[in-house]
């Protein structure tokens, strides 16, 4: 895990990838806890029975929303950004879906520091993600991510 504790700190990772996460597997339990709280009942999310026999895929897949949503909890894993009066999930520049998350798979993020900003005291760092499916070639998406840091100082 990488420790970050002011705007210097952060500045001098950019252009570098900042680290790697731990595995996560999504069961059929937090799919269907998704579908729950987002009211996105698709079949091909939360029926193993027709998925199996009908979907492209022959088992359940994640929400592509799901392993989004999962961003800050794999950041976190990655960084420690410390001395902060605040953090806020500022925007999502771009997500491309390459692949689906089957059921019962492992999936981990790959965060790179793409650009970083002082707008008058708040950091704006832009993180490239890529989230990977252990096992797969492909990654279940890539994609920028921006994130606002208030630092104490």
């Amino acid at each position: 895990m990488v420790i970050i504790k002011n705007y210097a700190e952060f500045e001098s990772l950019l252009g570098k990838e900042i680290g790697t996460s731990g595995w996560h597997t999504i069961d059929q339990q937090q799919i269907n806890k998704f579908a729950e709280a987002t009211i996105d009942h698709q079949w091909i999310h939360t029926d193993p029975e027709r998925a199996a026999t009908e979907g492209p895929f022959k088992a359940t897949i994640a929400h592509g929303y799901l392993t989004v949503s999962l961003l800050p909890y794999f950041w976190h894993q990655i960084a420690d950004v410390q001395n902060l009066k605040m953090e806020i999930n500022y925007g999502i520049e771009s997500i491309r879906f390459a692949q689906p998350v089957k059921v019962d798979s492992q999936v981990r993020l790959i965060a790179k520091l793409v650009a970083i900003a002082n707008l008058r005291g708040i950091t704006k760092a832009t993180i490239g993600v890529t989230m990977e499916i252990d096992g797969e070639k492909k990654p279940a998406y890539t994609g920028e991510v921006v994130f606002l840091y208030h630092f104490l100082n």
